[in-house]
């Protein structure tokens, strides 16, 4: 067991928020980490050019308060980057663009990567073949995280990607030992989130925090959709969590709300 008030407040912030100014205004509002997240490449290079200044932008972070303890790998457009590919094209593309931000990760003493295992829309048929194709490249990556110095965390997922269920995500941890897992509280559209967290107990490492309808993902904040806060940081205590608690959620607003959020939940 562990306690829900040791769970430090972080916020998952875009390649805009790589500044002084935002910085200081984080700290301010008692947001000390961030996870450093794009959806799309481009940004990471066109943006920050984060393999030539991860580091950098590090250390500047740290100068002003605030530490950037994990970087979002970019998961789109999925015709480029879909681990889940049968195409080997694809693959070896995703493995390239991957394998250069991890190691500039960890140059920059980021310690955790998140990844997605897939993109889609998939057909129910083809689902073997692209959980075959995902476990491979998601096993490559892992190792090349790892000798970065940088943990790799598979991401739960909706509707028709990989990992919407536990069973599928239990299929990467078997086969990657050193692989963990970060779950999103509004991903589970086929399976209850304790289930879930329960049948994946101490792999998950780290979280994305956000509250939705149970119809599909909406990044609300917590309490303002249909979650049972009550049952879910129950389980994450049961199975020994002791990471951090992350909101990918609360987009736009005032910091100091997420914060005040925060402090309400976890009373």
């Amino acid at each position: 067991m562990t306690n829900r008030k040791d769970w430090p407040l972080a916020l998952s912030v875009g390649p805009g928020t790589m500044n002084a100014e935002a910085f200081d205004a984080l700290a301010e509002a008692g947001i000390r980490e961030l996870e450093l997240s794009s959806g799309a490449i481009d940004p990471f290079y066109s943006v920050l050019d984060f393999p030539h200044k991860a580091k950098d932008i590090a250390v500047l972070a740290k100068e002003h308060g605030v530490t950037i303890s994990s970087v979002h790998l970019p998961f789109g457009p999925f015709s480029k980057i879909d681990p889940a590919s049968p195409d080997p094209e694809v693959r070896k593309t995703i493995l390239g663009i991957q394998s250069e931000l991890l190691a500039a990760a960890g140059e920059a003493g980021i310690g955790m990567a998140i990844i997605h295992p897939s993109g889609e829309p998939y057909r129910e048929e083809e689902r073997p073949e692209r959980l075959a194709c995902a476990v491979g490249v998601i096993g490559e990556l892992t190792g090349i995280a790892k000798a970065a110095g940088v943990t790799l965390c598979l991401e739960n997922l909706p509707r028709t990607c990989l990992c919407r269920t536990s069973d599928e995500m239990l299929v990467f941890l078997d086969a990657i030992p050193d692989l963990r897992v970060v779950f999103d509280t509004n991903h589970s559209l086929k399976e209850d989130n304790v289930h879930y967290i329960r049948a994946v107990g101490d792999k998950i490492v780290t979280l994305h925090v956000s509250d939705y309808d149970f119809i599909d993902e909406k990044h609300w904040l917590p309490l303002e959709g249909k979650n049972d806060w009550g049952a879910i940081l129950g389980a994450l205590e049961e199975v020994g969590y002791h990471g951090r608690f992350l909101y990918e959620s609360g987009g736009g607003r005032p910091y100091r709300e997420i914060a005040d959020n925060y402090r309400t939940l976890l009373a």
